[in-house]
């Protein structure tokens, strides 16, 4: 076997640079680093010291991305790496952050041994979450030109503060934040870590593992509208139950994956006029399906239409739909998924590759850049939570699998080309 590629990255200094992320931005429930909030804020502060450190700084784009770059020795594009410091509330400590402070671990470590081979790019993506908002992949969306300003216009918080007012007080214009996209010049590939966010990696006892792409979305709002009447005067053959129907098709929903593979989720539910003395007249039911494969995804969401058919039909009410948002299934680059396979069997010993049911930045970002991605696994599959967690010696792994990933691609011009 071939020796390890240098400079190699510090995982120990990696992971103490999480735990103080954790020991500034969180609090006895979890991660609150809420985009465009105080913890945000807080964590591109910390973010800035460790550049400093390097003799660095960001800077921000027209969608509040933040972009650092370490000059190389050589012209030529350059490798960007990079995640998300924004957290869901009561999040966990590793998600996003993981990959933004693996990306200083790789500067750290190029910085110290002189220059790299080409110009290293951290970029901190704004708003990955969508946990405010609803509107996830936001800056990196921007980046690659999917996003609609215009959409931004109908979004409000819970407090009902509107989606750009609250952007505009951290100086971004939404008229102007596709012009982010001119930073694709001069990039030529992107590289990400995150935890797995499922069960999978523990279970088979991997370690680190290429991620393949990224499943596509398919997300759906079903109403169904019967008869709101009084729960002890109503006949229950006289009944038009909305929650019923809604009821019905989430079960309907839950067998699709049985025939298709992917997962179904109805994790909204919402009945009115919603008291335990009366019958459901409306019901708004939420429908999250994902497949890697398109074709499967699609017949996914007209299962679930006719699920949803059937079962208001059954209970005599009416049925609309109106879509929530979409995206399509996303694979990452060959070459570099299987530098990151390599990468993950030098480090870990045994080369593993999956794809991923979450979605992530790389996805956005692999519309217009080869893109890949490498997993470390989550401890009993859990986050967006407080117990989120990933035992150290495995983060380890992980992180010297990202290492050794950057520094493939950087000796590898075939790869980022120039």
């Amino acid at each position: 076997m071939s020796t390890r590629r240098e400079p190699a990255i510090d995982a120990g200094r990696v992971i103490a640079d999480l735990r103080e992320l954790e020991r500034r931005t969180a609090d006895e429930h979890g991660a609150q680093r809420l985009c465009w909030g105080p913890g945000w804020t807080a964590a591109r502060e910390y973010l800035a010291e460790l550049l400093a450190e390097l003799g660095l700084d960001f800077e921000l784009d027209e969608a509040a991305n933040a972009w650092a770059r370490l000059p190389g020795r050589e012209g030529g594009p350059a490798l960007a790496l990079g995640s998300h410091l924004d957290s869901v509330p009561n999040g966990g400590w590793l998600d996003g952050a993981l990959g933004v402070m693996a990306a200083v671990g790789v500067l750290r470590a190029h910085a110290a041994a002189g220059r790299p081979p080409r110009d290293l790019v951290l970029v901190d993506w704004a708003d990955e979450e969508g946990a405010r908002f609803g509107r996830s992949l936001l800056g990196s969306s921007a980046f690659s030109g999917t996003l609609d300003p215009a959409e931004l216009d109908a979004l409000a918080d819970a407090d009902g503060r509107p989606a750009t007012e609250v952007l505009a007080e951290h100086g971004v214009d939404a008229a102007r934040m596709l012009e982010c996209g001119r930073r694709r010049d001069g990039l030529g590939a992107y590289l990400e870590l995150h935890i797995e966010q499922g069960p999978r990696m523990e279970a088979e006892g991997l370690r680190a593992a290429a991620v393949a792409g990224c499943a596509g979305v398919e997300r759906v709002r079903f109403t169904f509208t019967g008869q709101a009447s009084h729960a002890g005067t109503t006949p229950m053959d006289m009944r038009r139950d909305a929650g019923l129907a809604a009821a019905r098709a989430a079960l309907a929903v839950r067998t699709i994956p049985d025939d298709e593979g992917g997962v179904a989720t109805t994790g909204e539910l919402e009945l009115r006029p919603g008291i335990v003395t009366a019958v459901a007249g409306e019901a708004r039911l939420a429908v999250d399906l994902r497949n890697p494969d398109a074709g499967a995804l699609a017949r996914m969401l007209e299962r679930a239409r006719a699920a949803a058919a059937g079962a208001a039909e059954e209970h005599g009410c009416a049925l609309s739909e109106a879509p929530v948002w979409r995206i399509e299934p996303i694979p990452f680059d060959e070459r570099l998924v299987a530098a990151a396979r390599e990468a993950c069997a030098h480090v870990a010993g045994a080369p593993a590759e999956l794809a991923s049911g979450a979605l992530h930045d790389a996805a956005e970002v692999a519309r217009v850049l080869p893109a890949a991605m490498v997993f470390a696994p989550s401890a009993r599959g859990i986050s967006h939570a407080r117990e989120e967690d990933t035992p150290e010696e495995d983060l380890a792994v992980a992180i010297e699998a990202f290492g050794e990933l950057a520094n493939r691609v950087l000796a590898d011009p075939g790869i980022l080309g120039g």
